[in-house]
């Protein structure tokens, strides 16, 4: 299992360009709470932690309120994942250990 705590710089590589922005991932147990913050917003999140795999939802409301749908494998100092936007579809999702 990977230490998936910590402040992570992420990158969601969206239609409208990256959006940087820093995830901050407290673990207990099977799951975990945290924070999103960046050009989409802020908000605060709790997930899943499985074995090394995070999943989340979360609510934005930058360009249009939606919910996402996250989820993110950490291997070492490296996340990668994607972000789902419902009808608009999946968008990578990358990161490195802050």
């Amino acid at each position: 299992m990977a230490n998936v705590d910590g402040n992570w710089d992420v990158v969601v590589k969206s239609p409208m360009g990256d959006q940087k922005a820093t995830l901050l991932v407290t673990s207990g147990g099977d799951s975990f709470t945290g924070n999103f913050a960046g050009g989409m917003g802020t908000s605060d999140v709790t997930g899943a932690v499985d074995g090394d795999t995070l999943t989340w939802k979360m609510d934005i409301t930058v360009p249009m309120p939606m919910t996402l749908d996250c989820e993110a494998t950490v291997e070492g100092e490296e996340l990668n994942g994607k972000v789902t936007a419902g009808a608009f579809g999946s968008f990578p999702l990358i990161g490195k250990r802050a």
